[in-house]
């Protein structure tokens, strides 16, 4: 009787399912590495969270948005007693700023308003004019300290550099605003999750969300 060839199946799906859990795994120590060591790189995070569980080859590193949903748990579960406060101070620093940059219409973006913001989080803004010197007149006229430089991101279906200030203060809470063009104001890209204009933060502020 002749050897049969066996085929070994593997019940649908579990491969994935471990796949998945590791993910998971590695989204929740790359957030308490952040949440613990004031780390702000999602990708340093994620590649010591797979080094420090044995996997540092792996391919299935969690998404920035995976790791930020696993941080604001992690704070809500072990830093509920300072966090709230923390994110209140970023915001309201936020909310100054924004109020002085009313004219280019900004919009908070980022850790500070989705709530996985730490004592290390920067300030993330967007504004819009189609001209970046008049953003940067508009700044030395109200004698604000700041750096200028770029930003790399995905605007209308492609990657594009945008001109970016970075607003210093003595809070020592760098500010980040992104100056795009005039016609991405009209997109219809935002989303209320990722973009809160002057009135949203007010919101936030008074709810405590």
């Amino acid at each position: 009787m002749g050897k049969g060839h066996h085929t070994r199946h593997q019940p649908a799906g579990s491969h994935d399912t471990g796949r998945d859990l590791m993910r998971e795994q590695l989204a929740h120590q790359a957030a308490r590495l952040m949440a613990e060591n004031g780390i702000t790189d999602h990708a340093y995070a994620k590649r010591k969270a797979a080094k420090q569980m044995g996997a540092p080859d792996t391919q299935h590193l969690p998404s920035n948005q995976e790791v930020d949903q696993a941080l604001r748990s992690f704070r809500a579960l072990f830093q509920q007693e300072h966090h709230p406060a923390v994110l209140g101070q970023l915001r309201e620093q936020a909310l100054a700023a924004m109020r002085l940059l009313e004219p280019f219409h900004p919009y908070l973006t980022g850790s500070v308003l989705d709530g996985s913001a730490g004592e290390q989080s920067d300030i993330n803004l967007t504004v819009y004019s189609d001209d970046e010197k008049a953003v940067m007149m508009f700044l030395l006229k109200h004698k604000v300290e700041f750096e200028s430089g770029e930003w790399r991101t995905q605007l209308m279906g492609r990657m594009q550099t945008l001109p970016s200030f970075t607003l210093l203060s003595d809070t020592n809470v760098p500010v980040h605003v992104a100056v795009l063009p005039d016609n991405a104001r009209h997109s219809g890209s935002r989303k209320p999750e990722s973009h809160a204009d002057i009135e949203a933060v007010e919101k936030l502020l008074q709810t405590g969300g």
